[in-house]
């Protein structure tokens, strides 16, 4: 697995990383030994990045990492989000990102992951209680005292990330960002690639609409599957969409891939100053993913692609309105 710079100044990370989020919440049951199994594959393949976040099964996200990079812990650079609240029941309450409830996280996270520091620390939205610069001012005292080794941010606007930037080098943006949404094309990716801060897309598979894995509705509608309320995924909006996911992977396999293969290959072809998260539940899919990072297809390729499955004709917000309203536009 290639390696680069995350950022002008974060750490070497493997091309790839992988986002742990679906091991313990959001996408239905999980199996805890394939999760770990899943990690471990993922290292021996050489992907040394993990994203992760305090809130992802209520800690138990973290508790899964600190058992998968046992003894390994050196080889693993470890991004962490923090900052929602949750209820016993696992619904979601509210943010909290003053500097007191921050280091208070950071401090059940080290010890949920058995680490003396986390790699990357990022507060997961913008909080309109809380002055972003008295977040990252705190999350830069905990780097001061080295618990912490960079500042990421995740799913804020462009005007909170650039005044971020001015208290502490930002690392990196988490984001959603996939060949279904490009939202963040046209004013985003250009200010950061001008202020050096990388790029960790998020979302690549659209919540396995793209990878092919959702067929119906059926397929999202299970206890503890956020993505039956999703707009995309809507009784009307989902049938639309899949006539686009079935052009997609008609192009994949046309070439000797899978729809997840080609999906990979196309985020990493919109620079290399990208690092995308990719969900991965089994050690088999880790194996597809490292193939579609060493995908090279030419410009006639990416043009015939657009042309037969039209981005553009997807449905639906990626998230509810709710939602909408706390994620970069």
């Amino acid at each position: 697995m290639d390696k680069t710079r995350l950022g002008a100044n974060g750490p070497e990370v493997s091309v790839l990383g992988l986002g742990c989020m679906g091991m313990s919440d959001g996408h239905g049951p999980t199996d805890e030994r394939d999760s770990i199994a899943t990690i471990r594959a993922a290292l021996d393949a050489g992907i040394t990045f993990f994203n992760t976040g305090d809130f992802y099964g209520s800690g138990h996200n973290e508790l899964l990492l600190r058992e998968a990079l046992a003894g390994r812990r050196s080889e693993a650079v470890i991004s962490v989000k923090f900052g929602a609240l949750r209820d016993p029941a696992g619904r979601w309450i509210g943010f909290d990102f003053r500097p007191q409830a921050i280091r208070n996280f950071l401090t059940y996270s080290l010890r949920r992951l058995k680490t003396d520091y986390v790699d990357i620390y990022q507060p997961s939205r913008l909080d309109p209680t809380v002055p972003i610069e008295d977040t990252i001012g705190a999350i830069a005292d905990l780097v001061r005292a080295g618990y912490v080794r960079h500042v990421g941010i995740s799913e804020m606007p462009l005007e909170a990330v650039e005044r971020a930037h001015k208290v502490h080098p930002i690392t990196a943006l988490e984001v959603e960002y996939s060949y279904l949404e490009r939202a963040i094309e046209a004013r985003t990716l250009p200010r950061l690639r001008e202020l050096g801060i990388g790029l960790v897309p998020y979302g690549v598979f659209t919540h396995g609409l793209l990878s092919g894995r959702v067929q119906s509705r059926d397929d999202v509608t299970k206890p503890g599957d956020m993505r039956g309320h999703m707009p995309q995924f809507s009784t009307e909006n989902l049938p639309n969409n899949l006539k686009v996911v079935a052009a997609f992977g008609q192009v994949a396999r046309e070439r000797g891939l899978t729809p997840a293969q080609l999906a990979v290959a196309w985020v990493l072809n919109r620079g290399a100053d990208l690092v995308p998260v990719l969900g991965a539940r089994n050690p088999a899919s880790v194996a597809d993913l490292v193939i579609g990072a060493n995908v090279k297809l030419s410009a006639a390729e990416w043009a015939e692609l657009e042309r037969l499955a039209p981005h553009t004709d997807v449905r639906g917000d990626r998230y509810p309105p709710e939602q909408m309203r706390m994620v970069h536009r």
